[in-house]
């Protein structure tokens, strides 16, 4: 007699790794700080590192869980309608040292979020994704009175 849950909910060698890393993304209070924490696990050598979870799991499963996570929040932050990008964006460009305005004009002008998608990003998310970045990044620069004038000379 089944449970009603199948196996990749239950009895799926990931399910320990994936509920522990669950969360600990929780404890990143957006979805956008989310995708920069994941992005920066992805390693030259084309697999996603995090030690920690590599001891508690072996480097497969760690990988995996990752891999799977970064794909999840790069959709999770791809169904949200522009008004939700732009608070959450706001919210952690917030949380970034120094001050907003100045995190901004960082982001403006050096682009750290060119390589957040994951590698399984299909080309359409990437393009939806640079696009709804592209709008954000505008919005919240007219926001704040455009870019400084030290930065425009």
């Amino acid at each position: 007699m089944s449970s009603g849950k199948s196996r990749s909910e239950t009895g799926s060698p990931q399910a320990p790794a994936a509920n522990l890393w669950r969360h600990t993304l929780a404890r990143i209070p957006t979805l956008f700080g989310r995708l920069v924490y994941l992005s920066s696990l992805f390693s030259q050598n084309g697999l996603y590192e995090h030690p920690a979870l590599a001891q508690m799991f072996g480097d497969e499963q760690a990988n995996e869980t990752l891999r799977r996570s970064h794909a999840r929040v790069f959709q999770d932050w791809l169904c949200l309608n522009l008004e939700q990008q732009k608070a959450d964006l706001h919210e952690y460009l917030a949380g970034l040292p120094g001050n907003p305005p100045a995190a901004l004009t960082n982001w403006l002008h050096l682009a750290p979020y060119l390589n957040l998608a994951p590698a399984t990003a299909e080309e359409v998310e990437r393009q939806l994704y640079m696009s709804d970045l592209e709008i954000l990044l505008e919005l919240l620069k007219r926001e704040r009175g455009g870019v400084s004038q030290d930065q425009e000379a």
